[in-house]
């Protein structure tokens, strides 16, 4: 089995975790696992009354990138909540909120959506990411 891919979610913004998610589903369509770790604004966008329905872009974008993304959602493309949804249905994807997160926001596991799989804390993600990589987004 290859090395996981471990990709710390940090932005809530929709760009970010637009490419977080084609990550996970590259990953997992060539076999490999993947884990994410959702800490602070990348954790708020996992919420169950958030999950999917847009949240901004970075302050990176620019009007034309804005414009892109606007296109592209109103062709058809697929959002991100639902793009991690069928990675994990391509392969062993775990997505687990951040223990310190989660008490710092004051949320508890039932605040988040259901694709998220439970709570870790960081020595157990990182133990976990063994040699493999490490994204952070």
């Amino acid at each position: 089995m290859d090395d996981p891919l471990s990709i710390v979610i940090f932005s809530g913004s929709d760009d970010r975790l637009t490419a977080a998610s084609v990550f996970a589903a590259g990953a997992a369509a060539l076999g490999r696992p993947v884990r994410i770790l959702l800490q602070y604004w990348g954790l708020e966008a996992f919420r169950a009354d958030r999950a999917g329905r847009g949240s901004g872009l970075s302050e990176d974008a620019s009007e034309a990138g804005a414009a892109a993304l606007t296109a592209a959602i109103a062709s058809g493309q697929v959002n991100w909540a639902e793009t991690f949804r069928m990675s994990k249905e391509l392969g062993e994807v775990e997505i687990h909120a951040c223990a310190q997160s989660m008490e710092i926001l004051k949320l508890q596991p039932g605040d988040l959506d259901p694709i998220v799989d439970g709570v870790e804390g960081i020595a157990g993600f990182l133990g976990a990411a063994g040699s493999g990589q490490v994204l952070f987004v």
